[in-house]
C-alpha cells in the first residue's frame, strides 16, 4: 500500500516533520510518501492562502493517480482542496482536521482545538460544523503563534499552557491539535495536560490506510465523481480534465 502524504505549503521542513509522524504509525507493508506543494504559500493561515494552496495540492493528486498512490492525506487543518482531491482520486482522501476530531470524539464527550492564529479559529468552527461533529467541539483556541514559528522549540510551553486552558474553560476532555506544524508535540502535550492530545497527521494516515485495507475506495457516483472534461486557460491552463483522463 502506498500513501502519499501531502503538505499543501511550500515550506520542506514542515513536510518532514509531517513525514515523521506519519511514518511512525504506519503498518509493516505501508508505504509513506510525503510531498511538498511545488506551488503555493510558504504557510496556511487564511482564506486566502488555503485557495492559493490549492492547485498545489490538486497537481501532487494528479500525479499519484498516475503512480498508483492507494490514499492520500492533507497535512493542512483547514483541509484546503478536500473536496476538489476527493473528486481527481479514486482512492481515500483524508485531511487531517477530519481525521483528528473524528478521532476526538471516541475519546470523551467533547474536545478543543489548540490552534496556531486566532483569525483561524471560525475556519476550525466550520469544519466542525461539515463534518457533524459541532456538538464535540467545545472551543477553540488561538495561540497567535505563527505557523513558521512551530519550528521553534520555545513555543512549546506556549501551546502547553494554551491547551491547560482550553481544558480548564470548555471541561473538554480532549484536544485536537489545529495545525499539522504541531504533529511531533502529541506525546508531550498528553503528558503536561493529561487528555488525549490528537495529532491530525497520525490519524488521517491510519484512517487511509484502514480504509484501503478494508478495500474501499472513493464512490464514483454522485458529488465526488470525475470532474467533467473541460478547459482552462491562463495559469490554469494544465489543469483541464480530458476525456480519456477521467
Amino acid at each position: 500500500m502506498k500513501i502519499r502524504v501531502i503538505n499543501p505549503n511550500t515550506t520542506a521542513t514542515m513536510t518532514a516533520v509531517i513525514d515523521e509522524c506519519a511514518r511512525a504509525v504506519a503498518g509493516a507493508g505501508t508505504v509513506v510518501e510525503s510531498v511538498t506543494s511545488s506551488m503555493g504559500p510558504a504557510s496556511i493561515e487564511s482564506h486566502y492562502d488555503e485557495a492559493l494552496a490549492a492547485p498545489g495540492l490538486l497537481t501532487e493528486i494528479a500525479r499519484g493517480e498516475r503512480e498508483g498512490v492507494d490514499g492520500y492525506v492533507i497535512a493542512c487543518f483547514g483541509d484546503p482542496g478536500l473536496y476538489a482531491a476527493r473528486e481527481l482520486a479514486r482512492g481515500p482522501v483524508i485531511g487531517i482536521a477530519e481525521a483528528a476530531m473524528h478521532a476526538a470524539s471516541h475519546l470523551g464527550r467533547g474536545f478543543s482545538v489548540v490552534t496556531t492564529l486566532a483569525r483561524t479559529a471560525g475556519q476550525a468552527v466550520d469544519l466542525a460544523e461539515r463534518y457533524g461533529l459541532q456538538r464535540f467541539c467545545l472551543g477553540v483556541h488561538g495561540t497567535d503563534i505563527p505557523v513558521l514559528e512551530l519550528e521553534n522549540p520555545k513555543v512549546r510551553g506556549v501551546i502547553a499552557e494554551a491547551c491547560r486552558e482550553a481544558i480548564a474553560a470548555d471541561g473538554s476532555e480532549a484536544i485536537v491539535l489545529g495545525c499539522a506544524g504541531m504533529a511531533d508535540l502529541c506525546a508531550y502535550l498528553t503528558q503536561e495536560t493529561g487528555v488525549p492530545v490528537i495529532d491530525g497527521v497520525a490519524a488521517a494516515t491510519l484512517t487511509v490506510q484502514s480504509l484501503v485495507t478494508l478495500g474501499l475506495r472513493k464512490s464514483g457516483r454522485g458529488e465526488f465523481a470525475a470532474p467533467l472534461p473541460k478547459h482552462y486557460t491562463g495559469l490554469l491552463s494544465g489543469f483541464g480534465i480530458e476525456e480519456d483522463n477521467r
